[in-house]
């Protein structure tokens, strides 16, 4: 199954893992914390960068706050660096590149909503204590001081980091209402770190939830796509639902909790849907080893067509016939809500909908007709419906989960034979339309695309065709249509 959540940590390891760190990036932190003293200016590495620095996980984004303003930011930084942008400049944010190193430099601010409004106002401030403040949870609201590298923790985030747990530095009611992305922020962090979230911190989130309407669905987007990609998504999922952010953000998820599954009435489908998403996990390497979205949240929507197909036989028995395709229009319709691109809409509808298609493979009895056409409509989601079909089996009889296992390692090995004899990655008809036009006598129109998908369908039956074969079965064609 999927990695399990960090053993407890001390404060002392915390701290020697924060100055081996230090050690390793200084020549490029002492060397900006010198460049802004000179200037009169205070630096310091701040939020992520020092957290990850005491978990011990080094990285090349370093995040540093100033009290210099962005005029001065940018201007001490274009006579440092390789490169600067300015893209955050109205968020007083400039970035630059040093080495191998990418660095943004943001100005002490404090950010604040309107009710009403999608975005943040932003006000600079004028102390580093102010900045860490207003920042989203303790973990994130330490700083280093440069050049000196004097730690400050106002708010004993250091404390929380050992004892995995997500607090804010104030009340959670005025963090979130000044950021109310912030809620789903503290499931990502959950997710990503394995950490516990406070109850007064919890209860904030469940009495807020509505307040995440305010914020954009681009907003909302980008922390999902980090929560489902962190390295234990349950965390962060189950925390949403159970605060009922979910139901505003991602509503066809807490639905599943009402449902059953048809074949294994002792556990519900979302529980299930937990599972097959872990499960999922465990087979990344099959796609390169590193999260993979597309097939990670495919497990998640795969069975959010079943509410809105659930049907109660006389018997007691409940069934969900063509949860797949409802399934793959409810997750159209809320990933382009959502703002995802058109690609990553049509990979995963894909994924939804063909998520069953391999249950109709009994135990072998597919033709080479059928295997082709499960490889055609595949296309290039083929090795995520491999993963997606071998984790949606989460049955406890290790005898049947035994012989789904084998039943597929079938139909695969039948699929790499096809493939190597017929090359079903670039399947198309025998013929092309110049051939098709020559042998009909005909010119370009409608009449050439229907005979291109009867060989294409032709193709798909019976395999690969010589010339002259096919050639004689489209003018056998052609003829019965002009009779």
């Amino acid at each position: 199954m999927s990695a399990t959540p960090p053993a407890p940590r001390t404060v002392v390891e915390l701290q020697q893992n924060a100055v081996t760190e230090l050690e390793r990036i200084a020549p490029v932190v002492d060397d900006l914390g010198e460049v802004f003293a000179a200037a009169g200016f205070e630096l310091a590495l701040v939020g992520g960068p020092v957290r990850d620095a005491m978990l011990g996980r080094p990285h090349h984004d370093l995040d540093f706050t100033t009290s210099a303003r962005p005029d001065d930011t940018e201007r001490l930084l274009k006579g440092w660096s390789e490169a600067t942008w300015d893209m955050g400049r109205e968020f007083g944010t400039i970035g630059c590149r040093k080495g191998p190193w990418t660095v943004e430099v943001t100005t002490y601010r404090s950010e604040a909503y309107d009710p009403t409004s999608r975005k943040p106002s932003v006000d600079f401030g004028d102390s580093l204590d102010g900045d860490l403040g207003r920042r989203d949870f303790t973990v994130n609201a330490m700083a280093v001081r440069l050049p000196g590298r004097v730690v400050e923790d106002p708010y004993g985030g250091v404390v929380d980091l050992a004892q995995g747990l997500i607090r804010t530095p104030g009340t959670p009611e005025s963090s979130f209402s000044d950021d109310p992305l912030r809620m789903m922020r503290a499931a990502r962090f959950a997710a990503q770190l394995g950490f516990d979230v406070a109850p007064e911190v919890v209860a904030a989130m469940t009495a807020m939830a509505g307040r995440i309407e305010i914020i954009s669905a681009e907003r909302v987007r980008d922390e999902l796509v980090k929560l489902i990609c962190a390295p234990y998504p349950r965390l962060g999922l189950t925390l949403l639902v159970d605060t009922g952010l979910a139901a505003h953000v991602l509503p066809e998820l807490p639905a599943l909790r009402l449902e059953r599954d048809e074949h294994h009435r002792h556990k519900d489908v979302y529980e299930h849907t937990l599972t097959v998403l872990e499960q999922a996990i465990d087979q990344e390497d099959r796609l390169g080893g590193r999260p993979d979205f597309v097939s990670r949240f495919a497990a998640l929507m795969h069975d959010v067509g079943k509410p809105r197909t659930r049907r109660f036989l006389e018997d007691g028995s409940v069934t969900f016939h063509h949860h797949d395709v409802v399934g793959a229009k409810t997750t159209r319709k809320r990933m382009q809500a959502l703002r995802f691109s058109k690609d990553e809409i049509d990979a995963v509808a894909k994924l939804v909908e063909l998520h069953l298609r391999f249950h109709g493979y009994g135990s072998g009895e597919w033709t080479d007709s059928a295997v082709r056409r499960y490889v055609r409509d595949a296309g290039d989601q083929l090795e995520r419906l491999h993963v997606l079909t071998r984790a949606d089996s989460t049955t406890r009889n290790r005898r049947k989960a035994e012989q789904l296992r084998r039943t597929y390692d079938d139909l695969e090995a039948r699929i790499a034979r096809l493939q190597e004899q017929e090359e079903l990655d670039a399947i198309r008809p025998d013929l092309d339309g110049n051939q098709i036009m020559s042998l009909l006598g005909i010119g370009p129109g409608r009449e050439v695309g229907d005979a291109y998908r009867f060989l294409l369908e032709l193709r798909l039956d019976r395999g690969p065709l010589s010339e002259e074969e096919a050639a004689a079965e489209l003018r056998s064609w052609w003829e019965s249509r002009r009779d």
